[in-house]
């Protein structure tokens, strides 16, 4: 039932590779995930190991109402990921036309996911203001925003906590404790990036959910499109990975019903049956 939207002021940092890692992990606590891309660079999907020729997805044809259930698929960690689809700069725009004309595009698949209690939807949102984003934040049970520790993120600090990278300028008030923030790529080692995170740090307070390390595991994994937490569980960013999903586990409500094992989900209903990639 919960919806976790990861979104950021802008490109570039991280967010998308947190999305997949996070919804992996929160599937190894014993929740059954949908990894839910809607970001149009379809990415998401490589972090689950989808060959990079299979371009189908569900964005990809929104204009056309499909079942979403017909675009869901299983990867091998046992997370179900529903790929945004390959689609060009236009089809992107006429996306964004569409849901503002019928947001129910969007919408009524987002409340059927939802209406499953066993379910955590982690939704890897477009960066910067979106159509999409100013649907699912009603929606959502936490908005987790993506920092990178870098100097313009402390000069952008109080446009972004105001919330006006979402759209509107009172999305602050609007989401109370909803709106939480990660810090990403901090290296301890160079001064800028160590000065950086302290002073954001210090300004968020309990409002900064975690920090992830600067780590060449990350790319590494990526290039081998694994989860960090199978390429390389015992790197820095691995460890500041499971602290993240930990503190997210913490704010949700206890699952209806836990798996078998910690690292297979069963699937909640026939009706979510969902082939393994490349099978469809």
């Amino acid at each position: 039932m919960p919806l976790i939207c990861f979104a950021s002021p802008k490109g570039g940092v991280g967010k998308t590779t947190l999305s997949a890692n996070v919804a992996d992990l929160l599937r190894r606590e014993g929740r059954s995930v949908v990894a839910l891309d809607l970001d149009p660079q379809n990415s998401l999907r490589l972090h689950f190991g989808m060959p990079v020729a299979e371009q189908e997805g569900f964005m990809a044809h929104l204009s056309r109402r499909p079942d979403w259930r017909g675009y869901l698929r299983q990867a091998a960690s046992g997370t179900l990921v529903l790929p945004h689809g390959g689609i060009s700069l236009r089809g992107a725009l006429d996306n964004a036309t569409a849901l503002e004309r019928e947001p129910d595009l969007l919408t009524a698949p987002l409340r059927d996911m939802l209406a499953d209690p066993r379910i955590v939807v982690v939704a890897d949102m477009p960066p910067g203001p979106s159509q999409a984003l100013s649907l699912l934040m009603p929606m959502a049970s936490l908005l987790v925003t993506v920092l990178r520790s870098e100097a313009i993120s402390a000069a952008m600090l109080a446009e972004i906590e105001a919330g006006r990278f979402l759209g509107t300028g009172t999305m602050k008030a609007l989401f109370a404790g909803r709106l939480q923030f990660v810090l990403n790529g901090v290296d301890l080692r160079d001064r800028l990036s160590r000065m950086t995170a302290e002073a954001v740090a210090r300004h968020l307070g309990s409002r900064l959910l975690g920090a992830i390390s600067q780590d060449e595991a990350v790319g590494t994994a990526l290039a081998a499109q694994r989860l960090l937490s199978e390429a390389s569980p015992a790197s820095p960013a691995a460890r500041d990975l499971r602290q993240l999903a930990m503190a997210i586990e913490a704010s949700l409500p206890a699952p209806v019903a836990h798996a078998a094992s910690s690292d297979r989900v069963e699937q909640p209903t026939a009706a979510w049956a969902a082939p393994q990639w490349g099978t469809r």
